[in-house]
């Protein structure tokens, strides 16, 4: 399974994915917020139809909100204050620019082969001490879901070590179970980090 097929789902499922997004309420989302400088710059690395970038922009954030997606990125630029452009994990890049990087269940569809250099190019665009939140499914190996969406799952153990690697320091972290688009049931969990 490809990244264009992965993104070919949510070009078709974004409608789908917005209205349910509408209810969408993470407490770790309050926890980044408090971190973030007055008038910080913060990335929505993934950002779906954004939901988190608008929320982030009402509070003076400067957002740049990135996802594969053209019909994601469509849906998230109506947002007043949110500055949305199709980018890939590839596109990456830039040194010391963000206050906060929110990677909310966007760097799953990466392969584990490239996840360290994504981890890598983050470290790099954040500035010294910036907060990252991640989330990811948890789990082994790769696999396809039943729409059609390439994953890559990691245990906490492995998610922590890539971010030590890549230069973080783990804070803490979080975890649960919750039904997604796919309507399947999945452990998760949340990582607080700091570059």
């Amino acid at each position: 399974m490809s990244e264009r097929e992965t993104l070919n789902v949510y070009d078709d499922q974004a409608e789908t994915y917005q209205k349910i997004m509408a209810d969408w309420d993470d407490p770790a989302f309050a926890d980044f917020l408090a971190e973030m400088p007055r008038g910080g710059a913060v990335l929505d690395l993934g950002c779906g139809p954004g939901h988190a970038a608008a929320r982030m922009a009402d509070t003076g954030l400067h957002v740049i909100a990135t996802d594969g997606s053209l019909e994601m990125i469509r849906l998230a630029a109506q947002h007043p204050g949110v500055s949305a452009r199709q980018a890939t994990f590839d596109e990456i890049d830039g040194q010391s620019i963000y206050d906060g990087i929110w990677a909310s269940f966007s760097l799953l569809h990466a392969p584990r082969a490239k996840f360290p250099l994504h981890l890598a190019a983050l470290h790099r665009a954040a500035k010294p001490g910036a907060r990252l939140h991640l989330a990811m499914k948890l789990g082994r190996g790769e696999a396809t879901d039943r729409l059609g969406r390439f994953y890559s799952y990691y245990s906490r153990d492995e998610l922590e070590q890539y971010l030590q690697e890549a230069g973080f320091t783990v804070a803490s972290h979080r975890t649960g179970r919750e039904k997604g688009l796919a309507g399947t049931l999945d452990e998760w969990i949340a990582i607080a980090a700091h570059a």
